[in-house]
């Protein structure tokens, strides 16, 4: 299983404002210097997670990105599920449809299972936790 971009970008980016939390706007640039990220390809990672809620943007010459809740309330997979557009390993875990072998497939309980354990990680670690380590 691999990570996109987008999800290894969005994490990077939420972290530092985590980091930063606090300390008011802080400009596109700023972070995409710090973090050695393309301001261009920032810009698309930034635009789901404002969509979702989890960031405020405030345009202008003052403007730039916070955080919309405090760290403790945002997890991991409040992340992922807007960057990797939810967060299935596998399209039989959630479409029924997906799969021929769906009623005898003895593997199934493998990726539910494994599902399970990302899922839970996820949803307990927050960003305050990461920043915190």
């Amino acid at each position: 299983m691999k990570l996109s971009t987008k999800t290894r970008y969005a994490m990077r980016f939420m972290v530092f404002l985590a980091e930063h939390h606090g300390q008011g706007w802080i400009a596109m640039k700023e972070i995409a210097a710090e973090e050695g990220i393309s301001k261009k390809y920032l810009e698309q990672v930034v635009s789901p997670l404002t969509g979702a809620g989890l960031l405020e943007v405030k345009r202008g010459v003052a403007g730039g990105f916070k955080l919309a809740r405090e760290p403790e309330q945002i997890t991991l997979a409040d992340i992922m599920a807007v960057s990797e557009d939810g967060l299935e390993l596998m399209q039989c875990l959630t479409e029924f449809s997906a799969c021929s072998n769906m009623d005898g497939c003895v593997s199934k309980n493998i990726w539910s299972g494994l599902q399970g354990a990302i899922n839970d990680y996820l949803r307990s670690r927050t960003l305050a936790d990461v920043i915190s380590q």
